[in-house]
């Protein structure tokens, strides 16, 4: 006898309600695991997982690596789910980054008991800013003179080696450490979010950086070149406090979301794990070189034993030997061995691989769009100018001639019946970078082929013939191209002289 058990409208509708959920529950039991059965991505994008998955790399989530960077300061939150997370820093304050050694036993073994070297930089997030990084940093060494983008705060800083800072890389710090002691650097950012925005009118949204660390073990050679792990982070930099009031401010803005909208966001972390990525492609910044009279074999500037400057004319520089080229000029002749050898050297290990059988002619017939498409925008593009030995033009160019240096043209000589009329200067050109009194003082001495103790004084002839003292701020007004003659004058002391620009 079949018992059936009446239920009321509403609890009918509860019940087909229920059912269809439950058989919808037991619908892929049996079936075969296809590609859209199951997705552990998907439960890895939960946030409870956010932080750890976004520091496995994509091609292999089961890889462990070898080391870990955990910067602290607290993420921002209001990132969403799937974006990358930002945090929030203030410009000179010190925040310590932990370096932990994440090997499993027996992994790594060629870096026991040896030192390791970790390069941080701070770097353009924008791909826009990435391409112009050099004129920015220049720009801001401009406006900063004095100043570094990036430092370690060394006396807070525990387990660290060896630290250095490169006066001409401003973003770029480097030190070693020993993986198995216990090792946290303290970084100070000096440069704020906003002086890299295009319009300066209050209000406006810095730009984003990012801290990476790159971390290389020994060679055979005994250098550090051997790439190991690379991690970064995205950060803002505001004025001191200006990032804990956005911290702040972030915070209560989503404590006035539903908890529907909180949901497609990520929480607050307290510390930010640096997740893995590409090494960073050093930039080598070559200025320009130097004009040939600098390198020629001249006599211009010379010191006679009776104590004046003895002024010999020059001949006329002769045109650059086409066969004379820079060192960093890749030759179509070479073979890939040599063209391997010239990637390493101007910093594209990374590709190395990709350009193994490449001979120096199969690289300088890649075209833009090639180079591009193989290593992508910003590495392709640097490759690029590379192959093509393009040069960043200097900051200044002058040109000086000495007073008497001059040369005659006998044919103007012959038809004209007179000497004077058959003379002209011949002119050096001289590159400043720093523009600085010292780097004048010191690539004039380079040119005259002088000890650079000799010359005491660089003055600038100025109204009325008086002797104004050249200052690293006169220099930095000087008009691009500008011309000078140069006279000298025997000091007061010493074999020194003073040089004079008419």
């Amino acid at each position: 006898m079949a018992w059936a058990l009446k239920l009321p409208l509403a609890d009918e509708v509860i019940e087909s309600g229920l059912v269809q959920d439950f058989d919808a529950s037991l619908s892929g039991i049996g079936q075969e695991l296809g590609a859209g059965a199951y997705s552990m991505s998907d439960v890895l994008a939960l946030p409870i997982f956010k932080q750890e998955e976004s520091s496995l790399p994509p091609e292999n989530q089961d890889k462990l690596l070898p080391f870990q960077y955990v910067l602290c300061a607290a993420t921002s939150p209001a990132v969403k789910l799937h974006d990358e997370t930002l945090t929030y820093l203030n410009q000179g304050q010190s925040y310590e980054i932990r370096m932990l050694d994440n090997r499993k036993l027996g992994e790594l073994p060629e870096i026991n008991g040896k030192l390791v070297k970790s390069i941080f930089r701070v770097v353009f997030h924008d791909r826009r800013l990435q391409y112009t990084e050099h004129q920015q940093l220049e720009g801001w060494r401009w406006n900063r003179p004095g100043d570094r983008i990036l430092d370690i705060d060394i006396p807070m800083s525990v387990g660290i080696i060896d630290p250095r800072a490169n006066p001409t890389q401003l973003n770029t710090v480097e030190f070693l450490w020993d993986p198995a002691k216990r090792t946290s650097v303290f970084i100070q950012v000096h440069c704020i979010s906003t002086e890299f925005t295009l319009r300066k009118h209050g209000g406006e949204k810095g730009v984003p950086f990012r801290v990476q660390i790159d971390t290389f073990r020994e060679n055979e050679s005994g250098e550090y070149t051997e790439h190991l792990h690379s991690a970064s982070c995205q950060i803002k930099v505001f004025k001191p406090k200006g990032a804990d009031r956005k911290q702040k401010t972030d915070r209560e803005k989503m404590e006035k979301r539903t908890p529907h909208e909180k949901e497609k966001y990520q929480p607050s972390y307290e510390t930010t794990i640096l997740t893995e990525c590409s090494p960073w492609p050093e930039v080598t910044y070559v200025p320009s070189a130097p004009s040939p009279g600098f390198n020629s074999a001249h006599s211009g500037f010379s010191l006679g034993d009776g104590g004046s400057p003895s002024h010999q004319p020059d001949p006329p520089t002769p045109l650059a030997d086409p066969g004379h080229l820079s060192p960093q000029t890749l030759l179509p002749t070479w073979s890939p061995q040599e063209a391997q050898q010239w990637l390493h050297r101007n910093r594209f290990s990374t590709f190395s691989r990709l350009f193994r059988n490449f001979s120096g002619a199969d690289l300088l017939k890649l075209t833009r769009e090639d180079v591009i498409q193989i290593c992508g925008p910003a590495d392709g593009i640097r490759l690029f100018n590379a192959l093509k030995g393009r040069m960043v033009r200097p900051r200044l160019t002058i040109y000086v001639c000495q007073e008497s240096q001059q040369v005659r043209d006998p044919q103007h000589e012959h038809e004209d019946g007179d000497g004077s009329a058959g003379t002209f200067f011949v002119y050096h050109a001289v590159y400043l970078e720093e523009l600085t009194a010292a780097e004048l003082s010191e690539k004039l001495a380079q040119l005259f082929r002088v000890p650079a103790q000799q010359i005491q004084q660089i003055y600038k002839q100025g109204p009325t013939g008086i002797h104004v003292l050249v200052s690293d701020e006169m220099i930095q007004n000087f008009q691009d191209e500008s011309c000078f003659v140069l006279d000298t004058m025997k000091a007061e002391t010493n074999d020194s002289y003073h040089i004079i620009l008419k």
